[in-house]
């Protein structure tokens, strides 16, 4: 018998259908993640920049907590539709106003959105992969995720300088609610009752919390870069910023799909401290803003080992856990990428206007050094019951 050819496979109408939503998503969410920013500093200063992204993530994850319950009781369909509209929709205001309190409102609605519809595409993504190659479908998922951040992180500032500030809105609008077309060719409920339950019994579980507080660590950095890099190197090479975000995504990308691999032969828990460490070595290398190779090094660095842990906590955390506790694994590990980005953003806001932006992100890279003891303690943890 041809044990290749008796796999199922993983690539089924349904899938494609949730891919579109996968880029959808990703698109509204990156494009203008390091445009609204600059956007708002123009007008406002460094820590509105800061906070804009930072009530976006907060909002994010509150929300992500509780979408788990939403899903159950609403289904796939209709949260994910409403997500859509709230990640988009808003956006369309910021080109009438650029005003601080509106532009921190519509980030915060927008974080609505993105949570319900990463909580929702989630477990339905793990609804639709068979359970034999769900590893393997979660990366291809990933992959697509990825390259949709890749595409629209760096493209979002691009059109900014070409085309405006208008433009970012306007596509950033237009992409996710297009793709509530699609929504109804998607199953409407989860398969398994009970799925929402577990979110408040896995924060008080170590062994899913340790991974997920090694990657809120690389996850600030990312959080950090994306909002400030754009304003510390203004005044350098016009491609600088672009190229830097476009390093760091592409990066990010590559490594998660190559720890994927190696992880599944080597063991994901491994893979914790080297991604670490890559991530605080390329954000101090960041923070010599005046040398363009040493960012564009330095964002490719930290990129890989923010796609190290990326792949690496999320396959931990689903390995502890039982089938029907992966919509909490998948709140968790999403709310640990969110709070992450809001703190770094938020924190280097604040710190930003008294050190200037070199030293917070060098002060940056050393806090996330201060994370390594952390790291024997997720990897020693043994898997929940």
């Amino acid at each position: 018998m041809n044990v290749a050819a008796s796999r199922p496979p993983i690539v089924t109408g349904a899938l494609l259908v949730r891919m579109a939503t996968v880029v959808a998503s990703s698109i509204g969410f990156f494009l203008p993640f390091a445009v609204v920013p600059e956007y708002a500093e123009r007008s406002s200063g460094a820590t509105a920049a800061g906070a804009a992204n930072a009530a976006l993530l907060v909002t994010t994850v509150a929300v992500e907590l509780a979408a788990p319950a939403l899903v159950a009781r609403i289904g796939y369909r209709w949260a994910l539709g409403l997500g859509l509209l709230a990640l988009g929709a808003p956006t369309l205001v910021l080109m009438a106003s650029s005003d601080a309190a509106v532009v921190i409102a519509v980030s915060a609605l927008r974080g609505v959105g993105f949570a319900i519809t990463v909580v929702a595409g989630g477990a339905l993504t793990a609804e639709l992969v068979p359970a034999s190659r769900r590893g393997e479908g979660l990366a291809l998922v990933g992959l697509v995720s990825g390259v949709s951040a890749l595409v629209g992180l760096p493209a979002g500032s691009w059109l900014a300088q070409v085309a405006g500030y208008d433009a970012v809105f306007a596509v950033t609008a237009a992409v996710p609610i297009l793709s509530v077309l699609t929504v109804p060719f998607l199953p409407g409920r989860p398969a398994a009752a009970g799925r929402a339950a577990g979110v408040m019994a896995g924060l008080r579980t170590p062994s899913l919390m340790w991974p997920a507080a090694i990657f809120a660590a690389s996850a600030a950095g990312t959080g950090i870069l994306c909002t400030f890099v754009p304003l510390a190197v203004r005044g350098g090479p016009l491609w600088l910023a672009p190229a830097a975000l476009l390093a760091q995504s592409a990066t990010a990308t590559l490594a998660k799909w190559v720890a994927g691999r190696a992880g599944d032969r080597r063991g994901h828990e491994g893979l914790l401290l080297p991604g670490l460490l890559l991530s605080a070595a390329g954000m101090a290398a960041v923070s010599l803003t005046s040398w363009s190779v040493s960012v564009m090094v330095g964002a490719a660095v930290f990129g890989a080992g923010f796609g190290v842990l990326q792949n690496a906590t999320m396959t931990v955390m689903y390995a502890r856990v039982r089938p029907e506790m992966f919509s909490t694994v998948s709140a968790l590990w999403n709310a640990a990428y969110d709070s992450g980005m809001a703190a770094g953003a938020f924190a280097v806001g604040l710190l930003a206007p008294f050190t200037g932006y070199p030293p917070a992100l060098l002060i940056t890279a050393v806090l996330m050094a201060a994370v390594l003891p952390l790291v024997r303690n997720a990897r020693r943890i043994p898997a929940a019951a």
